[in-house]
């Protein structure tokens, strides 16, 4: 497709941001890829994504097929609480990887999607599930997928947003004093240790929002309601451990699972409750994972 800038509001904005007005199907990103791989020319010439456009400026744009990718489908068994052509809203298992990458290229829930999914009209420019937002290898729960860009795109600016309810189940190492509260600081890698995150200070990291509440205890640890406000790396078990000063039961990272006080097989933190907006025909969408067995001393309690 080809075109012109001949609007007096056009001048002086970057390529990229000129065109997600006009192509507000295909992400920012999406777009730059195109830009950077020269699939979008400005007069015939590939540029950057940051060009400032002027008037009489002529833009082309190709949009490539998409194209399968090297990741293989495998029979892997997931739950799969909701599915149209446009999402997928699965409950993860614990134990698996969501994303192919070093140290896990297969048996990953993108390897287990490609699969099942017999729809995809691709994300990016390849024949794959859009993952959304992520789930830690050992939690469990509701995840949603895109099916094609359109959706990522939109369900992409609702989390960003805040668009959406997430409501995950914890059971901590210890009883908090009190019975519930807002945790909101900033979040970022650990200065010594890369794989952990860490409360950070003097405007470093990016903000974490947790709103908890104690639903009940047993044996001295007690079962945490939590609803997120942003989606940061391990946002909850750095906020269970920093804040309350109780790690999550089984976290190998932000805990001791040899000291604890209850033994358990996993790390108990599951992603219970999913709600937000069809990113297609806005309708309300809401969905709930089982609460595995693990949690069942916890859950009698609550009377949940």
């Amino acid at each position: 497709m080809d075109w012109t800038v001949t609007e007096a509001a056009d001048y002086g904005l970057r390529l990229d941001k000129h065109l997600t007005q006009r192509l507000p199907d295909l992400s920012r990103t999406r777009l730059q890829d195109l830009i950077k791989e020269g699939h979008i020319t400005l007069n015939g010439r590939t540029v950057k994504a940051g060009a400032i456009l002027k008037q009489g400026d002529a833009i082309h744009v190709t949009i490539p097929e998409v194209v399968p990718v090297e990741v293989k489908a495998q029979d892997i068994p997931i739950t799969i609480l909701f599915e149209d052509s446009d999402i997928v809203v699965i409950d993860k298992p614990p134990g698996l990887v969501v994303h192919p990458a070093e140290g896990n290229p297969d048996g990953t829930l993108v390897n287990a999607l490609l699969h099942h999914i017999d729809d995809l009209s691709g994300i990016g420019g390849e024949m794959r599930p859009g993952i959304v937002h992520r789930l830690d290898k050992d939690t469990s729960g509701c995840m949603v997928v895109a099916k094609h860009d359109i959706a990522h795109r939109r369900l992409s600016e609702a989390f960003s947003e805040r668009r959406l309810s997430k409501i995950y189940l914890a059971v901590i190492n210890g009883v908090p004093k009190e019975g519930s509260g807002r945790i909101q600081n900033m979040l970022g890698r650990h200065p010594v240790d890369r794989k952990r995150m860490a409360t950070l200070y003097d405007g470093a990291g990016k903000e974490a929002v947790t709103e908890w509440t104690m639903l009940g205890e047993h044996q001295s640890c007690a079962l945490i309601q939590n609803r997120l406000l942003t989606g940061r790396t391990h946002q909850i078990r750095v906020h269970m451990k920093e804040a309350l000063g109780h790690p999550i039961l089984g976290d190998p990272i932000y805990g001791h699972p040899s000291r604890q006080k209850v033994p358990t097989p996993r790390l108990m933190l599951h992603a219970w409750k999913l709600a937000f907006q069809h990113p297609i025909h806005d309708q309300p969408m809401s969905f709930e994972a089982v609460i595995p067995p693990e949690f069942e001393p916890w859950t009698k309690v609550a009377g949940i």
